[in-house]
């Protein structure tokens, strides 16, 4: 029972200290000088992403909706762009955390970014041409806005085409980046993630060395 309490309350804790990490990363947005002015880059997900490999898809969500709605009160959209920010990113870890929580190994936790990657590349499309663009065309006109595209790609004249152009990659390539940014301080945050001491290592021969594919996950946990 005791174990129980302990793990309940690190994971309560975690998706806290893991909300607020991916609330502030939230605010150091920037633009990149191949997407429109408006269509702003984060490392929000990362968090989120962490969280998900760590305590499975669910904490992976509530670090999402945690985090937009910590942005609420800063919104410029209405919560508009928070709510699709949450959905795509929902999209985002969900696949992933599903993926490595019945497959903890290396090619697990690879084909689970993968997946959320391309599964929530493929959601910005309905999501932003349902939900985002309609509410930025009441305060300004489409004409505007593609113009902003075409300004970078001229093929981008029409929004389903600026979507699949810019968008689409665009979100592909967030989560890509913070798959691959996973990938590399997991490791060093998985024992600090679930309360364990970093394992020390050990010299071994050859005829001792674990079998590469006895890792359970992208840390070897």
């Amino acid at each position: 029972m005791k174990s129980n309490n302990s793990i309940s309350v690190r994971y309560i804790a975690v998706t806290g200290i893991l909300s607020a990490v991916a609330f502030v990363l939230m605010l150091l947005e920037f633009s990149t000088p191949i997407t429109p002015s408006f269509l702003k880059y984060d490392f929000s997900d990362l968090p989120a992403f962490i969280a998900s490999f760590a305590y499975g898809p669910l904490c992976g969500v509530l670090v999402e909706l945690i985090k937009n709605l910590l942005h609420l009160p800063m919104t410029g959209t209405s919560g508009v762009g928070e709510l699709a920010n949450f959905l795509v990113g929902a999209c985002f870890v969900l696949p992933a955390g599903l993926i490595y929580k019945y497959k903890k190994d290396r090619k697990g936790a690879l084909i689970g970014c993968l997946a959320g990657s391309i599964f929530a590349s493929l959601v910005s499309f309905p999501v932003n041409y349902f939900i985002t663009y309609p509410f930025y065309q009441n305060f300004m006109p489409l004409q505007v806005i593609l113009d902003l595209y075409t300004a970078i790609i001229p093929a981008a004249n029409t929004l389903p085409k600026a979507l699949l152009m810019v968008n689409l990659p665009f979100t592909l390539v967030k989560g890509l980046v913070s798959s691959a940014i996973t990938f590399i301080i997991y490791k060093h945050l998985s024992p600090v993630l679930h309360g364990r001491k970093p394992e020390k290592k050990v010299k071994t021969d050859e005829s001792s060395a674990p079998d590469e594919n006895s890792a359970d996950g992208p840390d070897g946990r």
